[in-house]
């Protein structure tokens, strides 16, 4: 055998003894030790022999740099993990810096009390000091020495230890002579020279010395100023009991004397305020099986429920589990305050803050350029999640708001101050009002991409909305935020379901791009209640308690369920609790900041102060009345307003007609510059049929210019034929 192969061999032994304790007892291994020991040629293998799968490689140096790579990626990490992460050093910093706060001042303010307990025990330092004196000076530690030679009758020894003894006696004495006499007179010049402080600081270093020499041994000084922790210490043992006890066969014959064993890819470690293990359970066990059994879990950890956190690691394979155990149960533990309670305003083409995770750790949510889909359970926190995301838009200006409370409790009373559109209640007027809101924004679809397309590349390079885009007031394309509480009472209504299902499906799909962002929220997620179609589109979704599977992956997504991805598993007491995917690469869970309805009002009445010096108040905030749901037909106004002399007209020209004619419900369009009255029109004909060019006019000073206008013909036949139909 060469020396490369043996090195080869050598590595390889290494790292199955330091991967798995049992692994040299299984069959790949075995076979691969007798490979080894017999010729290494492999032109002396006999044809028809048995050849083992996991041949022994003969690369030599190439073999074994690429086993150094392994042995490289399994070192750990040089840096802890906790000062890795700025958010993580800074809970360990500040909970340090906390803790040591709190125990001075817990001691300061017993200071009165040890003082008392010190001065009570000088008598017993007292006396214990006098005692040691004695002891010292008559050399009585060196009493049973003597007494063993007596008894023993060495004479001689006896002797020599007698003088010594007083030759010790002698000199201490003399040492305690002139030590009293120095004593004495630096305490007369003391008490002369110095002020009376100094005294008082002499008596009070003697109580507290003889005090602390005074003091028994089972009763200390000082009280406890923390109680020492009742949760232990995450190990390796403890997550191999609790696997064990799930009454999974695959993990107990893994667990077995001739099984493959469970490993561990990382050292269990410190992680927040709890301890996180990193476990790659049997072959053929799914994290799947182990979150069906998390009350089990918890149970063989000996943990409540709320600290246990198993969670599917998807980059890797579906036996990689990571689980986290928390000091308390997450609802217990101590919520940080939401960044922007007291200060500060936000963009929507940044991450909001919405709440943490188990670990504490913030969690944030970008809104620009998707759609929010939040449901579970009534009582559950649906509406409260709900009420933090819109309080954070609210703090931008530039966001427009159109909200929709349709359970009727005011949950979001709070922010009709800073709403364009707002109504409340499952009631006709309400849902009325919602469906013609939803009309107004889907008309703003094709407005915007005219827009869009309308302007130079280098200022929508992708053909979307941008920061920069948004700020232009002339451009009307700053974001929209569409948000229905309760929208199962909406979609579900025989005569507003299926026109609002309809808006809705086109913004859900278009708005995006468009700046313009949907957020639902449901008790209620079935197929009648909210639309496949609107449901499929949700980018960002966000499920709390839920009771089945099919709710779960109606919230979450087809087969979020079987991948481990389970708010069934949340309990009675996981309020604020969900699941969250699409705000991060792997699915979260996360418990959303608590804004009571007072801290709610008071963020409202900064938002509202934040618009109006932006000037970026309007609709209902202002007092403009809300778009009406009202009959009409648009091709028939169109020619009411129009003659049959006017063969080609502009469209921002009869635009201005139709406010005129019936401004309850065309009266939003009076406001529009030109360009945006031109491509509202343009796109409500084009759901007609009706096509819209260039056409030559005179605008108002009498100059002659080509603008955005259509054939009234074309109207009139569109017009016809829709009425033949009917």
């Amino acid at each position: 055998m060469t020396v490369t192969e043996e090195m080869h061999n050598g590595i390889i032994a290494d790292l199955r003894e330091e991967t798995s304790p049992l692994a040299h007892e299984t069959a790949a291994t075995t076979g691969l030790e007798k490979s080894t020991e017999g010729s290494a040629n492999e032109n002396d293998v006999l044809e028809g022999a048995v050849v083992l799968v996991d041949q022994p490689h003969r690369s030599g140096q190439v073999d074994l740099l690429a086993e150094l790579a392994v042995r490289r990626q399994e070192r750990s990490p040089l840096v802890p993990v906790w000062l890795r992460s700025r958010a993580d050093a800074l809970h360990v910093v500040k909970w340090q810096a906390e803790h040591a706060g709190y125990v001075f001042a817990y001691h300061l303010l017993r200071a009165p009390k040890y003082a008392v307990k010190l001065l009570a025990r000088t008598p017993a330092g007292a006396w214990r000091l006098l005692v040691e004196l004695v002891r010292w000076l008559l050399d009585l530690e060196g009493h049973p020495v003597r007494r063993a030679a007596v008894s023993k009758e060495q004479a001689a020894e006896y002797l020599a230890l007698s003088r010594q003894r007083d030759n010790r006696v002698k000199a201490r004495l003399w040492t305690l002579l002139i030590g009293a006499v120095t004593l004495i007179v630096a305490g007369i010049l003391v008490a002369v020279v110095t002020p009376t402080w100094v005294h008082w600081a002499i008596v009070g270093m003697l109580i507290g010395v003889l005090g602390a020499l005074g003091s028994p041994a089972d009763q200390p000084l000082l009280d406890r100023a923390v109680v020492p922790a009742r949760v232990r210490k995450l190990t390796s043992d403890q997550v191999l009991d609790a696997l064990g006890s799930l009454g999974i066969s695959a993990v107990n014959q893994a667990l077995g004397k001739k099984g493959r064993g469970i490993t561990f890819p990382a050292p269990i470690m410190r992680d927040g305020p709890g301890w996180r293990a990193e476990v790659d359970l049997p072959l053929g066990v799914t994290v799947s099986e182990v979150l069906d059994k998390r009350d089990k879990l918890a149970s063989g950890l000996r943990r409540a429920l709320g600290c246990v956190w198993p969670e599917p690691v998807s980059e890797e394979h579906p036996g990689r589990l990571v689980l986290w155990v928390g000091d308390q149960e997450m609802r217990k533990a101590r919520q940080p305050a939401w960044p922007l309670a007291k200060s500060g305003q936000v963009s929507l083409f940044e991450p909001v803050p919405y709440g943490n995770d188990q670990r504490g750790r913030p969690i944030s949510i970008l809104l620009m350029f998707a759609n929010v889909l939040i449901g579970s359970m009534p009582r559950y926190g649906k509406t409260f999640a709900l009420r933090v995301l819109l309080l954070a838009c609210a703090l931008d200006p530039l966001a427009e708001l159109r909200l929709f409370e349709l359970k009727g409790t005011g949950d979001l009373s709070a922010l009709e101050k800073v709403a364009h559109h707002y109504a409340k209640g499952a009631t006709d007027s309400a849902k009325a009002a919602c469906v013609a809101s939803l009309a107004d924004v889907y008309a703003e679809l094709d407005r915007r991409a005219e827009v869009i397309d309308g302007l130079p590349r280098h200022e929508a390079p992708e053909f979307k909305i941008t920061p920069e885009l948004a700020a232009r007031r002339d451009l009307g394309l700053h974001p929209v935020v569409v948000a229905i509480d309760e929208c199962q009472e909406l979609f579900a209504d025989d005569e507003y379901g299926e026109e609002a299902a309809k808006y809705a499906t086109a913004i859900i799909k278009r708005g995006p791009a468009l700046g313009i962002i949907l957020i639902l929220a449901t008790q209620r997620p079935d197929k009648d209640s909210l639309p496949k179609a609107i449901s499929a589109n949700a980018g960002i979704r966000i499920c709390l308690r839920v009771m089945g599977w099919q709710e779960n992956d109606m919230i979450l997504g087809t087969g979020m369920h079987q991948a481990g991805v389970k708010a069934t598993m949340f309990t009675l007491n996981d309020k604020g609790i969900s699941w969250a995917v699409g705000i991060a690469e792997d699915p979260v869970i996360v418990r959303s900041a608590y804004l009571d309805g007072p801290t709610s009002e008071l963020i409202a009445d900064r938002a509202h102060q934040l618009r109006q010096a932006a000037g970026m108040l309007s609709g209902q905030a202002i007092g403009q009345q809300p778009p009406q749901r009202v009959s009409y037909d648009l091709l028939a106004d169109i020619l009411a307003v129009t003659t049959a002399k006017e063969e080609k007209i502009w469209n921002s020209a009869v635009v201005e007609r139709l406010t005129q004619f019936r401004p309850d419900a065309y009266g939003q369009w009076a406001d529009l510059e030109d360009d945006a009255k031109t491509a509202t029109l343009t796109a409500r004909l084009k759901e007609y049929g009706v096509k819209t060019d260039d056409t030559w006019g005179r605008d108002s000073a009498g100059n002659g210019r080509n603008r955005k206008g259509f054939n009234r013909a074309d109207v009139a036949e569109a017009y016809g034929q829709r009425k033949t139909q009917l």
